[in-house]
């Protein structure tokens, strides 16, 4: 409810500017997520996020960087940001059937570590 309010605050302040949504025929829901395993230079602490996107428009992001640095291996920190982006495009695919919106059948999670998409097409 925070969020709402601020989006509408916003509106309600800025009219002449708004939220863009972009009209397309296919509206489908893609994912990208991203990890820096200690990459912060002051204090070595990873950092994950997420994007998400449907058609066009952004509609879910999110960045953290963690408080302790994580004990895990690179290729584990992105396959953690694989699964955070995985439950936000769970969660939007059930916003959106619950409102009777039509997407495609497939939802798309991108990520660019070849280790981590290993590990995610395992089974085990």
């Amino acid at each position: 409810m925070q969020v709402v309010r601020k989006i509408l605050s916003y509106l309600k302040a800025t009219p002449s500017k708004g939220i863009l949504f972009k009209t397309r025929a296919e509206l489908n829901v893609q994912g990208f997520t991203y990890a820096n395993y200690g990459g912060s230079l002051i204090d070595r602490r990873s950092t994950t996020g997420h994007c998400i996107f449907w058609g066009k428009n952004l509609v879910s992001w999110r960045s953290k960087k963690y408080n302790v640095m994580a004990r895990s291996s690179a290729e584990e920190a992105e396959f953690r940001a694989m699964a955070l982006g995985s439950c936000e495009l769970l969660w939007l695919h059930i916003i959106l059937k619950d409102l009777k919106i039509k997407i495609q059948d497939t939802i798309e999670l991108f990520c660019d570590n070849q280790s981590a998409i290993t590990i995610a097409h395992n089974p085990i």
